[in-house]
């Protein structure tokens, strides 16, 4: 009287299918692939950048370390320290990994003649004189 017929109703699409599994996948993997090119490749570039600069130290360059003490290189202790001279007369022993940036590379020392420091001349340009006649 009061209880109105209960009719079932059409079966649908299954919930669980693949197409809700890549729509619910499919905005975890976009901010991954842009987390990924936005943070963490230009974050391994530049640890990489100051690998290399670190590798690349040598006695005159000019640095700051990481607390700010500006000073120049005097001596390369071994793989993990430098000794860096922060006033005349006052240096100070750093760890490599410490330095955070160097702002003058010093120009690596040339021999004394430009043909490799043989007497005579007997560099590039030497040869091509003595087959132009030249002494």
């Amino acid at each position: 009287m009061f209880i109105s017929d209960a009719y079932a109703q059409a079966a649908g699409g299954q919930p669980g299918g693949m197409d809700a599994l890549v729509q619910g996948m499919l905005p975890l993997i976009l901010i991954f692939v842009v987390f990924y090119f936005l943070l963490i490749r230009p974050q391994q570039k530049r640890a990489k950048e100051h690998k290399l600069m670190l590798e690349a130290l040598r006695r005159g360059d000019k640095v700051v370390t990481n607390g700010g003490l500006i000073g120049t290189v005097a001596k390369v202790v071994d793989d993990n320290e430098v000794q860096v001279e922060i006033a005349e007369g006052i240096k100070v022993r750093v760890m490599r990994q410490m330095i955070a940036q160097v702002t003058s590379k010093t120009e690596p020392v040339k021999p004394a003649n430009s043909d490799g420091g043989k007497p005579g001349g007997g560099g590039s340009s030497g040869g091509l004189k003595k087959l132009l006649g030249g002494k």
